[in-house]
């Protein structure tokens, strides 16, 4: 097997629970607040206790801004593959290209026949996915002729193609058979198994399969991402396949993209600390195994680029100098050699959890603040600038890895999620004073961005790396700024000042909202709105500019490895 060089994408795999619809909801903002590329969510319609998949994900891509969403896996036999792929496009235009498809061709019949579908053998079911996947790109096709289709399972004769999906959707094929595997390897652009079903010992043979089938239908086996769902448990120690601490976690998923291909990793389950930890510790850290592993190698294997989608416009020039599923590739470590990651053990991760870890590279502070350009639009001041605190200065020769850094990263990721709000705050302004929007419908608005519903950056930002941060210090439950003032006395003066703007700029934005309201009632309502639009965004980037210029540093310095 070989590292096919995809990018690595890290997502989680939510149960539709119809009881706690709003939680689902919200652990699917929380991976996109942690940085994570991937919700996705299980499919079984006959399931009473469980929400509609597709409903789902409609209101997860709405509720969100950057995160793909996908089916984990849909349930065709239920799900017309016609309709599907329109559902699909639909999506996947309205989110602006964040859907990917993952698609199965089912099981629990009785559930199925229950809910008024068709009962199908095993080989029934692998013909009508195939037919199925004929009919969906077919569908994509826009600019092709009529959808012409006579299956045995599917007969879509006539209809005419599109809407096309705003991006290459990917289809990723839940199998485990030797029939599945083989169509996954013809046809799929991913294949999606599961780590209960399917465990680390038993994925060179299935590759293998999938490789072999993808060779004799004339593809490279690097079309095929290999994206896995993972179930697992953060131990104090090693004792089996992602049972222990995080590094172990990582270390064990980096050998799996190394020698496996493995490059997705779904974490299962509803525990928003294990999503957090996952994103915190586990995803920047095999990040940065497999880079420095690639890094070191004489020829690179290509990466198939950085969406989610298996599929590439380009992947025909990606090629990939596999001569069988068993051959060793040039990009591939030969017998007498080991790789960084597995010089101490050349067993499966399940059967390594002791073993001694990587050398982690170390840089100077690659992350850089995003600057105050002086600009103002009011003439209000709502603080001095001039007295701000400064932190501790910085050790000049200190380095960082990669794992301390994506903390400050993060940060200014949130920060810019915020600037994003802004400008889009100032843009319900301008259709409320062009007539366009009512005030009521930009309050509504303005009430569900983030700005408004977290502690501003801090917040956000504690949600993501707060448990990071006390696991660290062996501090449980306290906020990032608490946990600041511990760490570094020196900062406590700059915290402080932080925490005082925090008030500050939540009493501004009031102050947008009560110019909204007296915009029906007061003849200067235009005018006061304008100026108290402007106010915020003076103090807002002001604040975040500062805030990034005196956390960046700190935040890495504390060193989450």
């Amino acid at each position: 097997m070989a590292d096919y060089g995809h990018e690595l994408l890290f997502g989680t795999f939510i149960t539709p629970q119809a009881d706690q619809a709003d939680r689902v909801v919200a652990l699917a903002q929380l991976t996109e607040q942690v940085g994570l590329d991937l919700v996705t969510v299980q499919d079984h319609p006959y399931q009473a206790r469980f929400l509609d998949t597709w409903t789902l994900l409609s209101v997860i891509a709405a509720a969100t801004s950057t995160v793909h969403v996908s089916p984990n896996v849909a349930n065709l036999p239920l799900r017309p593959p016609a309709v599907l792929a329109r559902s699909v496009a639909t999506l996947d235009i309205l989110s602006g290209g964040r859907v990917e498809l993952g698609l199965g061709a089912g099981a629990f019949w009785d559930g199925v026949a229950a809910m008024g579908g068709r009962r199908l053998t095993p080989p029934q079911g692998v013909e009508a996915l195939e037919e199925a996947i004929e009919v969906i790109r077919a569908i994509w096709a826009a600019d092709g002729g009529t959808v012409r289709v006579d299956g045995a399972h599917y007969r879509v004769w006539g209809a005419h193609p599109g809407p096309a999906p705003a991006h290459d959707v990917g289809i990723w094929v839940g199998s485990y058979k030797k029939r599945m595997l083989a169509l996954t390897g013809r046809l799929a652009d991913g294949w999606l198994p599961s780590s209960p079903y399917a465990g680390p010992d038993e994925l060179p043979a299935m590759n293998a399969m999938i490789d072999e089938a993808a060779l004799e239908a004339g593809r490279q086996p690097s079309y095929v991402r290999r994206l896995y769902n993972i179930a697992g448990t953060f131990a104090a120690r090693g004792t089996g396949f992602l049972n222990g601490p995080a590094h172990v976690w990582a270390e064990q998923l980096a050998e799996l993209t190394l020698t496996q291909g493995m490059s997705g990793y779904i974490v299962m389950g509803d525990d928003p600390d294990v999503i957090r930890r996952f994103a915190a510790e586990v995803a920047p850290a095999v990040q940065e195994l497999v880079a420095t592993e690639r890094a070191g190698r004489t020829n690179p294997p290509p990466s198939e680029g950085s969406q989610p989608g298996g599929a590439s416009d380009d992947r025909e020039q990606a090629a990939v100098s596999t001569a069988s599923p068993n051959t060793a590739s040039p990009n591939t470590a030969s017998p007498g050699t080991t790789s960084a990651v597995t010089a101490s053990a050349a067993t499966t991760p399940s059967s390594s959890p002791t073993r001694a870890r990587p050398a982690v590279p170390t840089s100077a502070l690659a992350v850089v603040p995003t600057p105050d350009d002086g600009t103002r639009l009011s003439d209000v001041r709502v603080w001095d600038e001039t007295i701000r605190p400064t932190g501790p200065a910085p050790d000049p020769g200190r380095r960082y890895t990669a794992h301390e850094q994506a903390a400050g990263r993060h940060l200014i990721d949130v920060h810019d999620h915020l600037r994003e709000e802004l400008r889009n705050l100032r843009g319900l302004v301008e259709q409320v004073v062009a007539g366009t929007m009512d005030p009521g419908t930009a309050r509504s608005q303005i009430n569900e961005m983030t700005m408004r519903q977290n502690n501003w950056t801090l917040g956000v930002y504690c949600q993501s790396y707060c448990r990071v941060v006390t696991t660290h210090h062996t501090l449980e439950d306290v906020s990032v700024f608490p946990h600041l003032r511990h760490a570094m006395p020196g900062l406590a003066p700059v915290v402080d000042r932080l925490e005082q703007e925090h008030h500050v700029i939540h009493e501004v934005l009031e102050g947008v909202d009560r110019a909204l309201v007296a915009l029906v009632t007061e003849p200067d309502g235009l005018k006061s709105l304008q100026a108290a639009v402007d106010l915020l965004t003076d103090a807002l980037l002001s604040h975040l500019s500062y805030e990034e210029r005196e956390l960046v540093e700190p935040l890495a310095r504390l060193g989450f490895s």
